[in-house]
């Protein structure tokens, strides 16, 4: 019996013990006491006119001992911003919400903007109020850039364009599936082209995409929001389909200062004709991060200048059938190399470049590459897939190339890689703590300062970002160092 009585004793004083530790679960009416929040102010990236944005994630703390009793949650406005605390989306319910002493609970925010009638982005504000029981109300600032645009069909609806299409400055490109133009596409410098997921274009006419180094024409998926912290969606890849040039007859396509980001295939030039062939100029662009192909010709005839084509889970380049030639084009394959995982696709085991003059049926491929960098964390990334080396006429010279297995009457003062070689680029990876994203500027040490054709160079005095190549030896790559 008193073993019972003992046993008993020590239960309450252990209930007792916790009772005495817990902290107040009776709302306090003190006008000093307060929530904490996340942030004081939400702001959402730039957000499309009746597209609507991702939902983002506000905490609401209570780092006091006693409990806190909001009687209400309120907006100034309402109009563009919606919220959802605990599954609940209706304001009008949203009272006498219990946070406990030391306990937090999610908002969930998310904006829909109506049409602003403006070109420009336009910031659209509210703020968000939590009135407590004491009488105390406290609010957090919401904020969110809209932006009106033009869409070409919706989710699961393409569109065609039978005759001629001019895109234009003025305001975003919104493209939803399929965008298939039958006449002659222009795009303006400074046009933004937004691709929704698994959106593509379809060019079957002439293009004429004429950039500036300062108004650079820019196609990339339409998440403009972070995929975590600091990471932009922009950079995974895989977002929309890609760029297709399709020709039946002999088409120009005509490409300066074009940014090509995150889809599948970033260039993607097909044809049927024998000869003559369609025509490829591209100066100055960049495709880069893609999960399939950066640049894949297919009986064309390319020029390719001054441009980079980086990071591709399959190859940056493609040549098959025509006459290709790159001069001063930094070819990078890193695709996936981060010490954070941010690809939806991994990457395959193949090399940056892959020549194709293999076929008995297609018009013969002669790929050029002069004063150009073609690596990548691969060991060999330039295939040359051709029957006998000797009758090869394509040639490789003054470029940095990492491979092994070049070693053709038709390849001369080439730099080659070695393992002892110093960084070719400032940086070559994303690093997540440092936010430093891919950086293809030559390191100061690189191995591909000073090794380029001088001859070779002089139709092409600046690099990528304009700067002289003029009074020194010419670096490898569309970048010249900059001491």
């Amino acid at each position: 019996m008193n073993k019972k009585k003992n046993i008993l004793v020590l239960a309450l004083c252990s209930i007792l013990f916790c009772l005495s530790g817990c902290k107040e679960y009776n709302a306090s009416d003190d006008p000093s006491l307060r929530l904490s929040f996340s942030s004081d102010t939400l702001s959402f990236d730039t957000v499309f006119t009746e597209q609507g944005s991702a939902t983002m994630q506000l905490m609401v703390y209570n780092r006091n001992e006693s409990a806190l009793l909001i009687r209400s949650v309120s907006f100034d406005d309402g109009k563009a911003f919606q919220v959802n605390i605990d599954g609940e989306a209706d304001l009008n319910r949203m009272t006498n919400i219990q946070v406990n002493g030391g306990d937090s609970m999610y908002v969930f925010v998310r904006v829909d903007i109506d049409p602003l009638n403006s070109n420009n982005p336009v910031l659209v504000s509210d703020r968000l109020h939590f009135h407590l029981s004491s009488g105390t109300a406290q609010q957090v600032v919401l904020e969110a850039y809209g932006q009106d645009v033009t869409r070409f069909g919706h989710p699961g609806c393409g569109r065609t364009e039978k005759g001629d299409l001019t895109m234009t400055a003025d305001k975003p490109y919104l493209i939803f599936d399929t965008l298939v133009i039958g006449g002659a596409l222009t795009i303006d410098a400074g046009a933004r082209i937004y691709m929704h997921n698994n959106a593509c274009i379809y060019a079957l006419g002439d293009v004429t995409a004429q950039g500036k180094k300062e108004q650079p024409i820019l196609i990339q998926g339409d998440r403009l929001d972070n995929l975590f912290d600091s990471v932009p969606y922009a950079y995974a890849a895989g977002s929309w389909n890609g760029f297709y040039l399709q020709a039946e007859k002999q088409q120009t396509y005509d490409f300066e200062y074009v940014e090509i980001l995150s889809g599948n295939n970033g260039l993607f030039v097909l044809s049927e004709c024998k000869e003559p062939l369609p025509t490829l100029r591209m100066n100055g662009c960049r495709i880069h991060n893609h999960t399939q192909y950066g640049l894949a010709l297919n009986n064309v005839n390319a020029t390719v200048t001054n441009t980079e084509i980086s990071n591709c889970a399959l190859y940056c380049v493609y040549c098959d059938g025509g006459t290709h030639t790159f001069t001063h084009t930094t070819i990078a394959s890193y695709f996936g190399y981060t010490n954070i995982r941010i690809q939806s696709a991994g990457k395959e085991e193949t090399a940056a470049v892959y020549i194709q003059n293999l076929s008995k049926e297609e018009p013969q491929t002669n790929a050029s590459f002069v004063n150009c960098i073609i690596t990548g964390y691969l060991r060999n990334q330039l295939v040359v897939a051709t029957p006998f080396d000797q009758y090869y006429t394509g040639t490789f010279k003054g470029n940095y190339l990492k491979t092994d297995t070049l070693r053709m009457p038709f390849a001369t003062n080439n730099a080659y890689w070695q393992q002892e070689d110093s960084a070719v680029f400032r940086k070559d990876f994303y690093k997540y703590k440092e936010y430093l994203y891919y950086d293809f500027h030559l390191a100061e040490s690189s191995p591909a300062i000073g090794i380029g054709d001088s001859i070779a160079a002089l139709p092409y005095d600046t690099d990528r970002d304009g700067v002289s190549r003029a009074l020194m030896r010419p670096d490898a790559g569309c970048y010249q160092h900059q001491p």
